[in-house]
């Protein structure tokens, strides 16, 4: 007995849908990065003209290579150093106001490293890419002396998974708009798909940061659609080292606190002993 005409219509339409939906994960799973990374490309020579203009020249490897961009202190005597992994857009010289923030407060060297692909480095932009980049900054770095980590939207998967692997390096930290990992991300942003094991790069950043106990600062904004603050909230609250939360109120993603003398108050909180610091400190 044949079923009736309705119910092989609607088996028939199931069958399409779900080939379809299987069409779309696919699709979903072959382009996620160029999904999640979303870099600048300028010419190195048009990249250089901006950086001289804001008082920053070209950072090289041990091989001559270009990674980023320094600003060293014209003071001298000892000063700290600061190293910056930059959000997902763009590319590194797009972030010189943080060194106008920190060049007010006190003297420094500072240190914003270019992604594989991003600006005017070659490569491909990946987790293992950004990893492998970042270690080699902290190699350069670290024969000096402490350093301070400042990670901005994805760059605070960078920065939470240097701070873990180099907790003896990492003097403290600065995370704008963090999130704990990327995967519930995502997820938010694609509920419909199977993001758990669609995504490659999941920047795990609580788990990286059980290895540090150093001062981490966070920054949220009320308003963050890209990466919704509770997801830094998470983070934030995870972390069982001396802290600090600053919320800007109506800011979007990636705003930092505007009140007079913020800076000074994060490189303040930086500069605690850890043992001086509450745990919970908000």
């Amino acid at each position: 007995m044949s079923r009736p005409k309705w119910i092989r219509l609607a088996v028939r339409v199931a069958r399409i849908l779900v080939l379809a939906y299987l069409g779309l994960i696919l699709i979903v799973f072959l382009a996620q990065r160029r999904m999640l990374y979303h870099p600048g490309n300028e010419s190195f020579e048009a990249l250089t003209k901006v950086a001289e203009a804001q008082g920053f020249q070209p950072w090289q490897n041990a091989s001559g290579q270009y990674i980023g961009w320094k600003q060293l202190s014209k003071i001298s005597g000892p000063h700290d150093r600061i190293l910056l992994v930059h959000g997902n857009a763009g590319s590194a010289i797009d972030r010189t106001y943080y060194a106008e923030g920190l060049g007010g407060v006190e003297a420094c060297d500072i240190y914003l490293l270019e992604y594989p692909g991003f600006g005017a480095r070659s490569g491909s932009p990946s987790q293992d890419s950004l990893f492998a980049a970042a270690n080699e900054a902290m190699t350069l770095l670290e024969k000096d002396g402490p350093v301070y980590l400042i990670g901005e939207s994805l760059g605070t998967g960078v920065a939470a998974y240097l701070a873990g692997t180099h907790p003896q390096t990492i003097a403290a930290v600065l995370l704008v708009a963090p999130f704990h990992n990327m995967t519930d991300v995502a997820q938010q942003h694609m509920p419909i798909f199977p993001v758990r094991w669609l995504l490659k790069d999941k920047f795990t950043s609580a788990s990286y940061l059980q290895n540090y106990h150093g001062p981490v600062a966070v920054v949220l904004a009320e308003l963050d659609q890209v990466i919704p603050n509770h997801f830094g909230r998470e983070l934030f609250d995870a972390y069982a080292g001396p802290k600090k939360v600053w919320m800007v109120p109506h800011g979007m993603h990636g705003s930092l606190p505007g009140e007079p003398g913020w800076w000074e108050t994060l490189v303040g909180f930086w500069k605690l002993d850890a043992s001086q610091v509450k745990p919970a400190t908000r």
